[in-house]
């Protein structure tokens, strides 16, 4: 602000000049009293200028008749990419659920495009009505132990770093280059810290001296916490724990009992992956909230670890709170257990009223983030598994979560090759390198998916994005790769050589930008195609897309191969 402006806005909140818009008869949610108090909410232009009951003069005076006001929410760990919607589409669905800030990790693009893709990810989040803040990426690739379209080092995080939106170091995810002191992954950490902002962690299962260990070297939060436990060693370690509450890991339940008054403020709810569907229908920060309250916990304390516990964490100055001098970023709710949103002000401005957002989106098309599958020609023989009948290292899905099993099973052998097996629900998976790297290709089987036949395909496995197969038949699986050739990059349903439902993603391979209600109903016909093969899971292709990560445990394939994910090695197919 000019003199000139501070003049005036200090004016308004003395009550000497009238301000823009006065919120009368809001219940307020106070995140620093953890009180809720009836008052009145005074903005002008795009802040706070005062609350209290004393004020009585704006230009516009709103009657909220006892609705709750809440700062707005703020999702301080997610990976928009795995919504498969571009920034406007994003934006759009997060408002609606009164979201008006997002932490986000581009970790997804990093790994297809590199520094280009998180260029990209910057330059489409400017104008839109939602603040995108981000995270450097740490681990392009993730590990040594896949082929990724990408390699971010210490000298392209501290070119991230000097980002004005950019706010930390993203998920350390090896935290194994932590433990073994390996000097790149300590030269990001350090970057981090001499920039003066934080460091994210990602480490499931890490205990006792080893999670002291990365601690110490900086670390700073955890969002994979699966237990109490594991959540309160973080907790004792000084960090912070992101209770996550996402589309495909649901982690809320198990962890809610460990707050209370005392530790509440070490605690943010986070999304980590929110599907566009899940967006559309049941809301974003809003609906774990919801589930938080239907969980046991005080309304109030998770309203703070959803606004002032991530703006602090990652000093967001000026939101997270409705307080004179922050951000008119303002949520009005019914109630504090559904959580439904009546209106959304950012910078305050009404930006949605009744489920309608209220002003125009910025919409971009870029040609630079297309045209990223390039792989060779694929044939049957590229799945063949040759076997000498011994028992075989298979993955078995877990159903809701991101993690796997590791089965020694005894695979159906004909001619000396491993068929799929789809009466034992064991089928053959396969990982295509798609970046024009090195054509990699690694083999395993998976337990399941429950396929009957046909293949399911996607170009979204994390962590690189790789070419993802599961399936039945192997000339079935070498057609499903030459159609995402040419479709570049989504998902596929094939049987018998025939596309039974595509959608594309042709933003990296890993987004649309089409409405996201044209992505939902293609997504909804993939499920509808899969179930029809025999598939039982509900959302198959957000399972499929974890197969490939081999930085959670405890068996997971890549381009090079299986990953015994608690050894970090890639192992033999047959022990």
């Amino acid at each position: 602000m000019t003199k000139d402006q501070i003049s005036r806005f200090l004016s308004v909140a003395l009550g000497k000049a009238p301000g823009d818009i006065l919120l009368e008869g809001v219940k307020l949610v106070e995140v620093f009293s953890g009180r809720i108090i009836p008052t009145r909410v005074l903005i002008y232009r795009d802040r706070i200028a005062g609350v209290g009951p004393s004020y009585q003069h704006a230009r516009k005076i709103i009657r909220c008749r006892g609705t709750y006001l809440l700062p707005g929410l703020i999702d301080g760990h997610i990976h928009i990419e795995s919504s498969l919607l571009g920034l406007p589409e994003f934006a759009r669905l997060a408002v609606r659920s009164g979201t008006t800030a997002v932490v986000a990790d581009p970790h997804e693009i990093a790994n297809v495009l590199g520094i280009p893709g998180v260029d990209y990810m910057i330059r489409a989040s400017r104008g839109l009505p939602l603040d995108v803040f981000f995270t450097a990426p740490s681990c392009v690739p993730a590990t040594t132990m896949e082929t990724a379209g990408a390699v971010l080092g210490p000298r392209e995080v501290r070119r991230l770093l000097k980002e004005d939106r950019v706010v930390g170091l993203a998920e350390m995810m090896n935290f194994p280059g932590v433990l073994f002191r390996v000097p790149d992954v300590l030269e990001k950490i350090e970057a981090a810290r001499a920039a003066g902002k934080v460091v994210d962690g990602h480490s499931p299962g890490l205990s006792g001296p080893g999670l002291s260990t990365y601690a110490a070297a900086g670390v700073q939060s955890d969002h994979e916490c699966t237990t109490m436990e594991e959540a309160r060693e973080r907790l004792e370690a000084g960090m912070m724990v992101m209770m996550r509450e996402g589309s495909a890991a649901k982690n809320l339940k198990d962890l809610i009992r460990l707050v209370n008054a005392g530790n509440a403020h070490r605690f943010m709810l986070v999304s980590d992956d929110r599907d566009c569907e899940d967006l559309r229908e049941d809301g974003h920060v809003n609906s774990i909230l919801r589930r938080a309250v239907q969980f046991g916990l005080d309304p109030v304390t998770a309203v703070r670890m959803a606004t002032i516990n991530p703006a602090t964490y990652f000093n967001l100055k000026g939101r997270g709170a409705v307080a004179p001098g922050y951000r008119a970023d303002l949520v009005l709710m019914k109630n504090l257990r559904t959580f439904a949103v009546e209106r959304v002000f950012k910078d305050g401005r009404l930006v949605m009223q009744q489920g309608r957002v209220m002003v125009k989106i910025p919409r971009r098309r870029d040609s630079s983030v297309k045209g990223s599958v390039r792989i060779g020609r694929i044939t049957p023989r590229h799945f063949r598994i040759s076997s000498d009948g011994k028992k075989a290292r298979v993955i078995e899905i877990v159903p809701d979560q991101i993690i796997t099993r590791s089965r020694l099973l005894t695979p159906k052998i004909e001619g000396g090759e491993v068929v799929s097996d789809p009466d034992r629900d064991i089928l053959k998976l396969g990982v295509v390198e798609r970046h024009g790297k090195n054509g990699k290709i690694g083999l395993g089987l998976v337990k399941g998916l429950g396929l009957k036949k046909g293949v399911l395909a996607s170009t979204v496995a994390h962590d690189s994005h790789n070419l993802i197969l599961a399936g039945v038949d192997d000339r079935d699986l070498a057609f499903a790769a030459m159609e995402m050739r040419k479709m570049g990059g989504g998902y596929l349903v094939v049987a018998d050589k025939k596309v039974r439902a595509a959608l594309p993603l042709p933003i990296a391979g890993l987004m649309s930008d089409a409405r996201a209600e044209d992505i939902i109903q293609g997504l909804k016909r993939l499920n509808q195609a899969a179930s029809g093969l025999g598939c039982r899971l509900s959302r198959p292709f957000s399972t499929l897309s974890f197969l490939a990560l081999p930085v959670i445990p405890e068996l997971k394939l890549t381009d090079n191969g299986l990953v015994d994910v608690k050894t970090f090695q890639v192992v033999s197919l047959f022990p």
